[in-house]
């Protein structure tokens, strides 16, 4: 059987989804898991749920005879990929980091540089439904305890459609906050 196959079948077969299967040179078999989305829901891959599907994966890798130095199971941490189209369902309305193939080129309409790559900014459907895009601002953050007058005209927001076929790669965007979690605002 295919690494791929021994991988997924063993990773779904213990409850959890395969996000990532990377192998380098020295011979690391880094694998991704993480629970399957269900909407409401968030839990998160801890410690013991790594340990369970090394101890797994150990085992059915032996019997099929899969070479390999060392096996990782890991969660998909704070920057996840995004790689599926139910990966962007599970993450609208969240800041993401997008990376295109190609440049925009003139479709930017001479609002952004033709030759940008590279966008951050909250995920959401197109009106159509049928696609993604990104939306963004180009303003600078506000600082802690920066005063902001009310007179102050907010920058400009940017959107940018895209298939995930335009895309190199997409990920969660970093977004560290020391003072604990906060529940998501429904609008």
């Amino acid at each position: 059987m295919a690494l791929q196959q021994i991988v997924q079948e063993t990773v779904t077969g213990l409850g959890y989804d395969l996000v990532e299967i990377d192998r380098t040179a020295g011979g690391l078999l880094r694998i991704t898991i993480d629970w399957p989305w269900q909407p409401g829901s968030e839990l998160f891959i801890n410690v013991e749920d790594c340990e369970k599907v090394n101890r797994q994966l150990q085992f059915a890798l032996e019997v099929d005879g899969v070479e390999y130095n060392r096996l990782e199971v890991s969660s998909p941490g704070i920057d996840r990929p995004l790689r599926h189209e139910k990966d962007f369902e599970r993450f609208v309305g969240e800041l993401i980091d997008v990376t295109l193939k190609a440049p925009m080129g003139e479709s930017a309409g001479g609002l952004v540089s033709a030759s940008r790559k590279k966008f951050r900014g909250t995920l959401e459907r197109t009106a159509n439904e049928e696609g993604w895009q990104i939306v963004w601002s180009d303003a600078p953050a506000d600082k802690p305890g920066q005063r902001i007058s009310k007179k102050r005209v907010p920058a400009p927001l940017h959107a940018l459609g895209f298939t995930l076929d335009e895309l190199r790669e997409a990920r969660l965007a970093p977004v560290v906050d020391f003072k604990g979690r906060k529940p998501k605002v429904e609008a």
